[in-house]
């Protein structure tokens, strides 16, 4: 299996992207979240989704030569249209101007709408609480989950990611889907050939199920039970409903490159800390201390940093099977 050290790999990324319709400062914003995603070890938002995002710009339900337009309608809002092209762009474009933003006006906020997948949503909230903010950020994405007590689905996986600046060391970063397991888990498990633990999903007739195929005809089962599907039900008004996008049941899939763009959308807050308190990075520190206090217990995201560690060292190693795929698009 080779070895790429990670610009090796984002080079590699965005050669596929650009040699199937993409624009080279599109291509650069794919190849770094994807790299990124892949060094921190979350390979369902990483390298494995290059074929897909390939194929979808070739065809054209993904615009890769789109540039968004970014807005700001109101003091605290910016709205950025990513016109059926890439989410990174528009997150990178809207993710410039928050931070000006939220020091004037203690809270800001960005639209983002016509979007695609978001990848990992930790790290554009991550990028902002290194910036000394926090951060909130919530997408859709196409239909993955039904309805407590229903068969069809209604809701995405929807991602719900927060982030916020501690003393001295780097941000806190949560990073979780309303689903018992992140979609993309499905989706390698497939690549791979491999069965998936029985209560990750149900297959189109609402029965559980190994087979990984069966699931992604299927249904996700939420986080929480009833609890996930309440979540998921306010991610899609907040993502989709206030940005003017699809909601999970009228988008289009993520995973292949048949009908037309998913259309989705993301929305992400960001506050100043100091607008409200002097000393809330020092409480959080505070907070912080007494989980990693206790014996066995850890903060969110400690398993990330120490992947990133160990692929900033080592690079990355990508299967023969999905080298091949890459370089065959």
């Amino acid at each position: 299996m080779p070895t790429l050290t990670l610009s090796q790999a984002q080079d590699l990324v965005a050669a596929t992207l650009t040699r199937c319709r993409t624009d080279a400062g599109n291509a650069a914003a794919v190849a770094r979240a994807l790299v990124a995603a892949e060094a921190d070890g979350l390979k369902g938002h990483g390298l494995s989704r290059v074929p897909m995002y390939a194929a979808q710009a070739k065809n054209g339900k993904i615009d890769g030569f789109a540039k968004p337009a970014v807005t700001r309608p109101r003091p605290g809002l910016i709205v950025a249209d990513a016109a059926h092209g890439f989410a990174y762009s528009a997150i990178e474009a809207a993710e410039a101007l928050l931070p000006e933003i939220a020091r004037s006006q203690g809270v800001a906020s960005a639209a983002i709408r016509r979007s695609h997948h978001c990848g990992a949503a930790g790290h554009p909230v991550e990028r902002l609480a290194n910036a000394g903010l926090v951060a909130l950020m919530v997408s859709n994405t196409p239909g993955g989950i039904a309805p407590w007590g229903g068969s069809k689905p209604v809701f995405g996986t929807n991602p719900v990611a927060f982030a916020c600046p501690l003393p001295g060391r780097s941000p806190l970063v949560i990073d979780l889907s309303m689903s018992k397991v992140a979609r993309g888990n499905i989706m390698t498990a497939k690549q791979r050939s491999e069965q998936i633990p029985e209560g990750w999903a149900l297959d189109e007739h609402g029965k559980p199920t190994t087979d990984p195929d069966a699931a992604l005809r299927g249904t996700m089962v939420p986080a929480g039970d009833a609890k996930g599907t309440a979540l998921a039900l306010m991610v899609e008004l907040l993502a989709a409903g206030l940005t003017g996008s699809n909601f999970a049941a009228e988008a289009s899939s993520f995973l292949d490159a048949e009908g037309g763009p998913p259309g989705i959308g993301q929305l992400i807050i960001a506050f100043d800390p100091g607008a409200g308190a002097d000393n809330a990075v020092s409480r959080f520190g505070v907070l912080a201390a007494s989980i990693e206090a206790q014996a066995g217990a850890r903060l969110p995201g400690m398993r990330r940093l120490a992947a990133r560690k160990k692929a900033e060292a080592e690079g990355l190693t990508i299967t023969d099977a999905l080298m091949k795929e890459i370089e065959s698009v």
